[in-house]
């Protein structure tokens, strides 16, 4: 796992302890599971893939999971236009990407573009803005090959 991902565990574990909660367990499989995506999950994805390795953790319990994790700043809720929320780490130090929604298969990718990112920062700054999300629609790198 990568310097930053350890980081970000090691922060959600200390942020639920603080807060009263066991980081063990189901929500030490989510936040782990979650710190080696590099694009959001809906809960029902993070349920699957958590199964498939063997954690029997209820769909239910995934979303409370998420609402705390969320509650707390930990991670963020996006709403991609599909009616499904989907979910991905906070970063401490504001680092994000943006995501591209394919139109044929709906897969979810994330980008980052620097020019992109000065020119939000600069209306953000006229608008008193303080975040901000984009979500392009296309064709996924697979759907384009």
């Amino acid at each position: 796992m990568a310097k930053g991902k350890t980081d970000w565990v090691e922060h959600a574990r200390d942020v639920l302890r603080d807060s009263g909660h066991r980081a063990g367990g189901a929500r030490g499989a989510v936040v782990e599971l979650l710190s080696r995506q590099d694009c959001c999950l809906t809960a029902q994805q993070i349920h699957d893939r958590l199964r498939r390795r063997g954690r029997p953790i209820g769909i239910a319990s995934v979303y409370r999971i998420l609402d705390l994790l969320v509650a707390h700043g930990l991670v963020t809720r996006l709403d991609v236009g599909s009616g499904v929320a989907h979910y991905e780490p906070s970063q401490a130090g504001g680092e994000h990407h943006h995501h591209l929604v394919c139109e044929d298969c709906g897969k979810v990718e994330a980008f980052a573009d620097e020019g992109l990112e000065r020119a939000i920062r600069a209306v953000q700054a006229r608008a008193g803005a303080t975040a901000h999300d984009v979500v392009l629609r296309g064709a996924c790198q697979t759907c384009r090959s």
